[in-house]
């Protein structure tokens, strides 16, 4: 197995670095990504008892197959593993069948719950609730679900400190266990922001100022896991409103310009969410991508960002996918011209009549065992970037931004 997983890292290298399918910079990266992807998450699909013809196949594939047929294999191999996933966690937190008529707790545990307050079951309590909108689960603490996962699927994730050595490097993202190459390693949680919805984003224009938890897709879509955290100890109906405590600018830090940006470019205010909110598991152990730290100089990215479009009609699920769109579900059509997004219609998911959640996932890049989570930000080198960040691949980054 470890001359085929050796074959096929070299495959990934050479067709990375051999695009063929686009002109544009921007896209061409896209579509680099793209085939690792396809690589990674197809080769992990084939699982341990891979064989070499079916390794070949996948690298001729690889080659000759077309961006759009990647993208939909890549969704498909992603799904399938989001769906092992919430099937796990259906198994950790939902009562067995058999019992769901029965109480979970003990006498002692009953009365307690009975004399809890109204707005305690509201929010979604994991004792049995009157609130029809919130199932019933398991009285299982995070730290709990997050080991029995691992249990499941042979891993989980942490947050404890980072092993980067640079004062700002803080809390990272760590892998419990062990995890095969194109593996879903971990969720980015929070609230979607279409580009439509830009001026809404806390901070705007200058969003990443006093956020570090933004992510975009190449599509546009920006992620602010800000308000999720670390999660919580509930499954609730959450609309993303509730953000932990940030710390604020130090005055005597801003530039005159920083100062009347502030000022004059307030975001806009607006509902989160047309329908209120959904069912989210807040103990999902897998919600904490955006803990995960860029490397160090002489370290390598051991996960890669990848787009995935959770249909909503899989509703058994929904409640494992922790991001809430804000506005409305209906999709907008916005066209790109420099930094710039101009909206000019409106559409459907193009060509799909299933609405979607625009989220984003990380995928290991090779195996990983009881280590930190490295990602390569890719931070734009149009900006002034902190001292900190050593590029990965300078010509990546340009590409990227292009």
């Amino acid at each position: 197995m470890a001359l085929l997983f050796q074959k096929f890292q070299e495959a990934v290298k050479t067709l990375a670095r051999s695009p063929t399918f686009a002109r544009d910079p921007r896209k061409l990266q896209y579509e680099a990504d793209m085939n690792c992807l396809f690589l990674y998450t197809s080769y992990n699909r084939l699982g341990k008892d891979a064989e070499e013809a079916h390794i070949d196949e996948i690298i001729d594939m690889a080659s000759k197959a077309s961006v759009s047929d990647q993208e939909k294999q890549v969704q498909e191999n992603v799904h399938s593993q989001i769906k092992n996933f919430c099937m796990s966690m259906d198994g950790i937190l939902l009562p067995d069948i058999e019992k769901r008529n029965e109480p979970i707790e003990s006498p002692e545990q009953s009365t307690a719950a009975s004399r809890r307050s109204g707005l305690s079951l509201a929010v979604g309590s994991t004792s049995p609730t009157n609130n029809p909108n919130v199932p019933e689960t398991r009285p299982l603490k995070r730290a709990e679900v997050s080991l029995r996962l691992k249990d499941l699927i042979g891993y989980t994730v942490d947050v404890k400190p980072s092993q980067i050595p640079h004062k700002e490097a803080g809390q990272g993202l760590f892998v419990n266990g062990e995890a095969d190459v194109g593996a879903v390693i971990a969720i980015y949680p929070g609230v979607i922001y279409s580009p439509a919805y830009y001026r809404y984003i806390p901070g705007y224009p200058r969003v990443d100022a006093q956020n570090p938890y933004l992510i975009t897709r190449y599509d546009g879509t920006v992620i602010n896991a800000q308000p999720w955290g670390l999660g919580g100890e509930t499954r609730e109906v959450w609309d993303g409103s509730t953000s932990p405590q940030i710390k604020p600018i130090v005055q005597g830090n801003e530039k005159g310009s920083d100062r009347m940006w502030r000022v004059l470019s307030k975001p806009l205010e607006g509902k989160r969410s047309e329908y209120g909110g959904d069912v989210i598991e807040r103990r999902n152990p897998l919600a904490l991508a955006h803990y995960a730290n860029h490397p160090a100089k002489c370290m390598a990215p051991n996960v890669m960002i990848c787009p995935y479009d959770f249909p909503l009609t899989e509703k058994d699920m929904r409640t494992y996918i922790p991001n809430v769109i804000f506005g409305k579900l209906e999709e907008t059509n916005m066209k790109r011209l420099g930094s710039f997004w101009f909206k000019y219609g409106s559409s459907r998911n193009a060509g799909s009549d299933v609405p979607i959640l625009k989220t984003l996932v990380l995928v290991a890049s090779r195996a990983l065992c009881d280590e930190e989570v490295l990602l390569n930000y890719r931070l734009s080198n149009l900006k002034r970037r902190p001292e900190w960040y050593t590029p990965v691949d300078e010509e990546e980054d340009k590409r990227r931004w292009s």
